[in-house]
């Protein structure tokens, strides 16, 4: 009886200490860069970018350009999906619909730059980035990105030069603004006075940040960049409630 009682005990500790282990492993990230159209060649500065951000916020990342990854069992494992740098249409409908239940469940999506020139026939994925791609003034051209918090400028806005997007809407009255670009200061924009290039929105049960930036290899070195991209990722995770 004696011995019965250890084995027993012995196995409430191995399932006591399997459970915290569960509990103290890290929330998940999946950083999604499967090309069906442009392929950009900051790629994989992005991911390593997103590598090292992820890294710093407590949470463990996985990269890949496998659409086989988006499977409901799979996305259930991770609390944040990141679209960086995408293009053209790269899940078919078995997967759109594991990405569609994995926001209605709470998931968090991060949009990078042309993930607002992806899946352009898939309705609901347009809702979740903001705005679709539309086209974009020749090469890189520089501007001043102001960030805004609740449709007030914060702050005196930085510099930035990268290839800067015009949209096929201005998103501007279903999502919360997290900074402009100024088209005073470079040739092609087409949205006015008004030119979101960041944002976020709760959407479908989860949450959703997009920017626009994020084209060049070098724009991921300016720290302007970094703590906005660091901002979208406490966004997604639901950390914070201010994108």
């Amino acid at each position: 009886m004696r011995r019965f009682a250890s084995i027993l005990f012995l196995l409430a500790v191995a399932a006591f200490v399997t459970a915290v282990h569960a509990d103290a492993a890290p929330p998940r990230v999946l950083v999604f860069s499967k090309t069906e159209g442009w392929r950009h060649d900051s790629i994989p500065v992005a991911v390593e970018t997103l590598r090292r951000l992820v890294g710093e916020a407590g949470m463990a990342m996985d990269a890949t350009e496998d659409s086989s990854a988006f499977d409901a069992a799979n996305l259930a494992r991770y609390r944040i999906v990141v679209f960086a740098n995408t293009t053209g249409d790269v899940l078919d409908p078995a997967q759109q619909r594991a990405l569609e239940t994995f926001v209605r469940r709470g998931g968090g999506f991060l949009g990078v730059h042309s993930a607002a020139d992806t899946e352009h026939d898939w309705p609901w994925y347009g809702q979740l980035v903001g705005a679709y791609f539309r086209t974009h003034p020749p090469g890189l051209q520089a501007s001043r990105v102001q960030p805004e918090r609740d449709g007030e400028p914060v702050g005196d806005g930085w510099p930035a030069r990268d290839e800067l997007y015009n949209y096929a809407d201005n998103p501007r009255p279903r999502v919360r603004v997290v900074a402009t670009v100024d088209e005073r200061a470079y040739e092609g924009g087409t949205m006015g006075a008004d030119h979101p290039i960041a944002w976020c929105r709760a959407f479908d049960g989860g949450r959703a940040w997009y920017t626009g930036l994020g084209h060049d290899r070098t724009i991921y070195a300016r720290p302007e960049f970094l703590a906005q991209l660091r901002q979208g990722l406490r966004y997604a995770a639901g950390r914070s409630d201010d994108c």
